[in-house]
């Protein structure tokens, strides 16, 4: 189902005339363009209604001429009108309430007299041309962290390599809202290893997350220098549950499963591979998309699996992390932050003949 058809059942279901969206991940989804100016709010600089008929992009005269011109991609501009009021008069808020007064409208942002419409069961599953998209955003994001990766020195400065990445994914037209770098002291006290001025010493642990076009890609990897024993196999025991979460993943989108039933299988592959309650101490990821993480589950999470999803599983064992984004389909798992040009460990799912390729510890893959 495309998108303009999710939105007609979602405005008939609710009984709407029309329905607007604001902020920047919902705005991306629909338009295939950013409204972000200010990164610091949860609304940007434009919405975009839908009434069932018409596409509508409401803006100051600030941006205007710009979004039309560069910022509606997915967009047939002869389709789009684009509503612009002056900048000194109102906010984006009251212009919407202004033009759908006496209407029944719902929001993604607070509007004075709207109703408030959560946007995540509308972005899932996965449009082809948003799949095709992603799998651009997967490899460009990966070739950035792993060509950080391959040059890091056990003196380098977290802070030091969390800039690095943040100026190879803009290199490549990326945004990177989380970028997380742990050396082997902090990674082995914290799951979120936020970079200081700690140098990486033994090992380092780099997690990121990237934005490109609304579409959102996490990846970890490990770099060892002079790694503790127990590395490797914490390492590869976070890749096996990883494994089974995909697996479990695919068989719930098929049976019409729930999120709940997904973590159910995290918690059993952590049994099995010896780290029974190391679920406890960090979220273990979720469906991905128009958000970093559409949903996190928990183990009554009743949220459907849907297909095709991508999903963003990240399970730790203190000290090691397996993350990837995968694309599943009915059909297959395909891990879209890959280049293929990364060391892998063949890593098993614990409870059903599954076997992905998942990232090995660079400097430990020809011990």
């Amino acid at each position: 189902m495309d998108k303009r058809a999710r939105l007609e059942r979602y405005l008939e279901t609710h009984e709407l005339d029309s329905v607007w969206f604001a902020r920047p991940n919902s705005f991306a989804w629909l338009t295939g363009g950013s409204n972000v100016v200010d990164r610091e709010t949860d609304a940007g600089v434009a919405a975009v209604g839908y009434d069932g008929t018409d596409v509508r992009i409401l803006t100051d005269n600030i941006e205007a001429d710009r979004i039309a011109a560069e910022e509606l991609p997915d967009l047939d501009a002869d389709a789009v009108s684009i509503e612009r009021f002056p900048w000194y008069a109102s906010s984006l808020a009251e212009a919407i309430a202004a033009r759908t007064d006496g209407e029944r409208v719902a929001a993604d942002v607070d509007v004075p007299g709207l109703e408030r419409v959560d946007p995540t069961g509308l972005r899932q599953p996965l449009t082809e041309r948003d799949r095709e998209r992603y799998r651009e955003l997967g490899r460009r994001t990966a070739a950035a962290v792993e060509s950080v990766c391959r040059e890091l020195q056990s003196e380098d400065t977290e802070r030091e390599v969390a800039s690095a990445l943040r100026v190879a994914l803009s290199a490549r037209d990326i945004e990177s809202p989380v970028a997380l770098v742990g050396g082997s002291d902090r990674a082995t006290r914290y799951r979120h290893y936020t970079p200081t001025e700690a140098e990486l010493g033994d090992y380092v642990l780099v997690s990121v997350t990237a934005e490109r076009a609304g579409l959102h890609a996490s990846c970890t990897r490990a770099v060892a220098f002079d790694p503790p024993e127990w590395l490797e196999e914490r390492h590869r025991a976070a890749a096996r549950v990883e494994t089974t979460a995909l697996a479990a993943t695919r068989t719930a989108a098929a049976d019409g499963g729930t999120a709940g039933d997904v973590f159910g299988a995290i918690r059993d592959a952590y049994a099995a591979v010896g780290y029974e309650c190391e679920w406890e101490h960090h979220h273990q990821g979720g469906a991905a998309g128009f958000a970093g993480r559409e949903w996190i589950a928990t183990p009554e999470h009743d949220a459907a699996v849907e297909s095709p999803m991508a999903y963003a599983w990240n399970p730790t064992v203190q000290g090691a992390k397996s993350e990837d984004t995968a694309l599943v389909t009915e059909d297959e798992i395909a891990v879209l932050t890959t280049t293929d040009r990364w060391p892998t460990v063949t890593a098993s799912a614990v409870d059903r003949d599954v076997q992905l390729e998942r990232p090995a510890v660079l400097g430990l893959e020809d011990d």
